[in-house]
């Protein structure tokens, strides 16, 4: 399984190219010396990198997302929860529900996901 665990320098990165995407890599480089204080090759390095675990493009000079941001998230949800409650989401729902009382708001929405998955 491909792991979409992001460090927190990586998580920042990632957020500078989905809040400005598409971006030239030149853009991209200044965007990075301006918000993060890195150097040329530290944000090619990094972006080589994502690139390489499929979050990113780099195509002619034009930096854009594989994934969303969303997809990002739910693909992170859906390795966290295989890794840790085996893939059972009653699992993960009744471990995070023991130390978070759900509000009735709360309990609707999963109902209404949860129909919406029976269709």
């Amino acid at each position: 399984m491909e792991t979409y665990r992001l460090g927190a320098m990586e998580m920042r990165f990632a957020q500078l190219i989905w809040n400005s995407a598409p971006v030239s890599s030149g853009e991209l480089v200044k965007l990075c010396q301006r918000e993060l204080g890195w150097k040329k090759s530290t944000t090619y390095t990094m972006l080589r990198r994502l690139c390489e675990r499929g979050l990113f493009q780099n195509i002619g000079g034009v930096v854009s997302p594989l994934l969303t941001r969303e997809e990002f998230a739910a693909r992170q949800s859906e390795e966290f929860i295989e890794q840790t409650f085996h893939g059972s989401l009653p699992q993960f729902l009744a471990a995070f529900s023991t130390r978070k009382k759900l509000s009735e708001q709360e309990i609707d929405e999963i109902r209404r996901l949860i129909d919406g998955q029976r269709g």
